[in-house]
């Protein structure tokens, strides 16, 4: 066997044939050594760039899954607890007095403001205009009465059978007879004046009737205000 030792100085790199068995064999380990190295950089480092890029996508993923899958499971006892909101709402509409009933709770009301004895000097009511699943009815009032008979007269509307909401828009209340340093007292007149909105649920009817102008572009709106006596 010939151990004889390499001396690489004297091999002549533009004559890799005539270069001895053992230094050719060492010379193509090394080539081989060196493209390893560079397909490793080239090819396996991007891959395990973008295995480690598709893993994080893995995480992302399972995690928008696990949020879905969570929002899956409680989607249908929040479809019961909508539905149960919309049911407590339509009880809550139904104790507003209807249609039918408006005419009558105009006049009760009314009515108590005289019994408080309020004098009404104006009790006007305007047209009704509906909403999304109500109706409101404006009325331009102007009243006298004390302090205390105004009080009675909350108490006497609170206390009607049909629950009735009243919200004021520009109310003024002012003593009847305004006179330069007057004190002003339980028993001393006062003007109250301005517009009150009354409220009435729509029946189904209704409701349908006012929901679909809103869908056909609100060209048949203009009629339906109409009803609903005064």
């Amino acid at each position: 066997m010939n151990n004889k030792k390499i001396n690489f100085r004297e091999l002549d790199i533009n004559n890799i044939g005539g270069w001895p068995r053992q230094a050719q064999l060492l010379f193509c380990g090394i080539v081989a050594f060196v493209i390893l190295v560079i397909g490793w950089s080239l090819v396996v480092r991007g891959q395990q760039k973008e295995l480690g890029g598709l893993q994080a996508q893995e995480a992302d993923l399972k995690s928008e899954f696990a949020t879905k899958q969570g929002r899956a499971a409680n989607l249908e006892p929040l479809k019961q607890q909508l539905d149960q909101m919309k049911q407590q709402l339509q009880q809550m509409l139904r104790q507003l007095p209807s249609k039918t009933e408006m005419p009558d709770l105009i006049v009760d009301v009314s009515q108590t403001a005289l019994a408080t004895g309020i004098q009404n000097d104006l009790f006007q009511p305007g047209q009704e205009t509906k909403k999304d699943f109500y109706a409101e009815k404006p009325i331009t009032l102007r009243m006298v009465g004390t302090y205390h008979q105004f009080g009675a007269f909350v108490s006497g509307v609170a206390s009607l059978p049909r629950v009735v909401i009243m919200t004021m828009h520009d109310i003024s209340l002012k003593p009847k007879n305004e006179t330069p340093g007057a004190r002003i007292g339980g028993n001393t007149p006062l003007e109250l004046s301005g517009t009150v909105k009354t409220y009435r649920y729509l029946d189904e009817e209704e409701a349908a009737q006012s929901a679909a102008p809103a869908t056909a572009g609100g060209a048949a709106a203009a009629p339906a205000p109409a009803q609903g006596g005064n």
